[in-house]
């Protein structure tokens, strides 16, 4: 989901650095009429403040901000070679059977996807009731089906038709340069297109990470579902996959004033998670799954945080540190992609910062319900601490949120005292009639209304790895 590409000549860096599902999401969501479509029903109960939330005025977010800012500390402590040793595909602390509240936290989620799938195509809307699709969200929608579907949310015969279809438009939908699939598509026209201009055809490029998650999906539906498999064939089939990748690399494509440009894609997180896809089906990704070569330790309220060298003065990209990579891991691989030793680190920090501050605390990048309409709620990117920015740069730490599929995420994988605090802020504070808000802003005290395929996706996912007790690949039968 992460961007961020080596940058072609300077002059070109920034424009070439946006690509993939984030910068589609942006553009999409920075429409006026996305806004207007936004819902703004809710059944969110009035949140507790006082006891869950210590940002909510201008003396107390400074207070924080300082709080924050004092909390780094630079070298970080490293985590040993024994701490790094490969674990067989992890197991959570808790598993089987999906608690009442946990089922109806599914069927609420699931409601996302009743209201923004597109029958005659197959795909889902990546932002609520606006037709605009990125190969991240529609992964994201496929792991939503399968999850409603093991968790008799929907019947075998609506999983089986709505699945059908879906891989049937995956594997015939008209491609960039009849390569690889194109950035963003308009949902029920198939239409290649620019961010946010659903009825202008124009092919822009491809995101490799995208298409990593995407992967990923497709072996997981071929494994657990043999009568898929030559569906799931048919739709890498239908890709130019040898353009994904170039000496161990991940490469995506953007065009930009015209001319198409070739880039190295990934950083720390998302590089290695998608690119764990990508090796699924065969591809060389061993420099893109080398989780040492470019990494460095921050700490962060005591907590030695692994982050990126490539930062965006030293490569032109942003090298964001959040939670959605490494809860993907987990509970897709088995925290096979990136060490587990790391995702204990990320999640430590955040921990951390709670029992400093009191601000209930699971960062990772979505959309907002207003502008800039999509940041990165980083523990840190670019030398700064706990900041919250645009893909830009621009900073927005007044929007910094709780997300819900974090909060949910981290919870099905650890099941701490501090995860449950998580899971119980959403479930009180972030249930809408259309699905689950993406998070709580901590500075403003009220609900992140944005509505999304991931979002919900992501928290579906997250329930059925906690029903099987499994990986997702394991549980599949991938070999």
């Amino acid at each position: 989901m992460n961007s961020d590409f080596e940058p072609p000549p300077k002059s070109l860096s920034l424009l070439a650095s946006v690509g993939g599902v984030i910068t589609a999401v942006v553009a999409i969501i920075s429409l006026n009429y996305w806004s207007k479509q936004l819902s703004v029903t809710s059944s969110v109960k009035k949140p507790e403040v006082a006891k869950l939330q210590t940002a909510s005025s201008p003396k107390a977010a400074d207070t924080l901000a300082k709080l924050d800012a004092k909390s780094m500390v630079l070298p970080g402590t490293p985590i040993t070679s024994s701490q790094l040793i490969a674990i067989t595909p992890y197991i959570a602390p808790q598993v089987g059977t999906l608690t009442p509240e946990e089922k109806l936290t599914a069927r609420q989620a699931w409601s996302y996807f009743r209201r923004n799938w597109n029958e005659q195509t197959g795909l889902v809307n990546s932002v609520d009731g606006f037709s605009s699709v990125t190969m991240w969200d529609q992964a994201a929608a496929i792991a939503a089906l399968v999850s409603a579907k093991e968790l008799g949310i929907i019947s075998i015969a609506e999983f089986d038709a709505k699945l059908s279809r879906m891989l049937k438009t995956l594997a015939s939908m008209p491609l960039y340069k009849n390569e690889l699939p194109n950035k963003v598509y308009n949902s029920k026209t198939l239409i290649p297109v620019n961010y946010g201009q659903l009825d202008k055809r124009e092919e822009i490029g491809w995101s490799a990470l995208d298409l990593g998650r995407m992967a990923i999906w497709l072996k997981i539906v071929e494994a657990k579902y043999p009568q898929m498999r030559s569906r799931t064939q048919a739709v890498w089939q239908h890709w130019r996959v040898e353009r994904l990748t170039k000496n161990g690399q991940m490469y995506g494509t953007a065009v930009v004033q015209g001319k198409e440009q070739y880039n190295q894609e990934g950083r720390l997180g998302y590089e290695n998670y998608a690119a764990y896809g990508l090796k699924l089906w065969g591809l060389d990704v061993k420099q893109a799954l080398n989780y040492q070569s470019n990494a460095a330790f921050v700490n962060l309220y005591g907590q030695g945080v692994p982050y990126d060298k490539r930062d965006s003065q030293n490569s032109g990209a942003n090298n964001y540190v959040l939670s959605e990579p490494y809860i993907l891991d987990g509970i897709e691989t088995g925290f096979q992609a990136l060490p587990k030793a790391y995702a204990d680190r990320i999640l430590a920090a955040q921990a951390a910062r709670y029992q400093a501050t009191k601000q209930l605390t699971a960062l990772t990048e979505d959309n907002l319900d207003r502008a800039p309409y999509f940041v990165y709620s980083s523990l840190f990117v670019n030398g700064q601490p706990w900041a919250t920015i645009a893909d830009t740069g621009e900073k927005h730490n007044n929007l910094r949120f709780l997300s819900a599929k974090a909060a949910i995420g981290w919870h099905v994988l650890y099941n701490t005292a501090y995860t449950r605090s998580l899971f119980d802020f959403v479930q009180t504070n972030l249930k809408s009639d259309q699905g689950w808000y993406n998070g709580y802003y901590e500075s403003l005290g009220e609900p992140n209304k944005a509505l999304t395929a991931n979002n919900n996706g992501v928290i579906l996912e997250s329930l059925l790895y906690k029903q099987v007790g499994q990986p997702l690949i394991v549980w599949a039968g991938i070999k």
